[in-house]
């Protein structure tokens, strides 16, 4: 399995390719901006993309969904339906900003807790992750994670954002601990990182800073151990 990444656009969002280089497939993450530099990373492998997987659906992550289906007709949209007010969103969310944004049409198939989605002979579990918005997943397979924007290096993602849920956010964060310390966390902004070494020094895992907007606390597992 090779992963690239191309940072995209004024949020500085990471695209992912991801390829079986033994089969010639591959996937697109999150195409936020920036087409013909997305286009480029796909041409570099000599693959085409067989689908594009969204973590989620705010602006900076879907604003090359349609260069993306120009330049690869018939390539399907998924998005986990919960997000669906969020992607719909997307062009009032970049007037705001102030930037220019093409509006994708809506996605073409739903994404599901516990969905096992293929690349090649790749095989990804999707995880529903929400908090930092209602339908977020990641993608986790291979000793890897697209997360998109729940957990950074470092950081974890914002709950301040229309139909974010802090509440739930901390679940999904616990959820992620119960991952194996060496899985790689290939994030939506940032560097990439590893379970391990977020559970012992992310602050917003080991209990160091809370989540906005939530009085509840993280297990004791942030400290470094293993919930039982």
């Amino acid at each position: 399995m090779r992963v690239d990444c191309v940072t995209v656009g004024p949020f500085d969002e990471n695209c992912y390719l991801v390829v079986d280089e033994s089969a010639g497939a591959a996937v697109l993450v999150d195409p936020g901006d920036e087409i013909d530099r997305i286009v480029a990373m796909a041409s570099h492998h000599k693959v085409v993309p067989g689908a594009i997987w969204l973590t989620h659906a705010h602006l900076d992550h879907i604003g090359a969904v349609q260069g993306a289906r120009r330049a690869w007709p018939g390539i399907p949209v998924l998005l986990h339906p919960a997000d669906g007010p969020v992607y719909a969103y997307g062009e009032r969310a970049a007037a705001a900003y102030g930037i220019p944004f093409e509006q994708p049409a809506p996605a073409d198939a739903p994404l599901a807790d516990g969905q096992v989605l293929s690349v090649g002979a790749l095989r990804f579990d999707v995880w529903h992750l929400p908090g930092h918005a209602p339908g977020h997943v990641a993608f986790i397979g291979n000793g890897a994670m697209l997360g998109g924007d729940c957990l950074f290096a470092g950081s974890v993602g914002r709950t301040d954002l229309p139909l974010s849920d802090p509440a739930a956010f901390v679940g999904s964060l616990e959820r992620l601990l119960d991952l194996p310390d060496a899985t790689i966390v290939h994030p939506g902004h940032g560097p990439p990182t590893s379970i391990g070494r977020e559970r012992m020094s992310n602050p917003f895992l080991t209990g160091v800073v809370r989540i906005a907007g939530t009085a509840r606390a993280m297990s004791p597992v942030s400290s470094g151990g293993r919930r039982a």
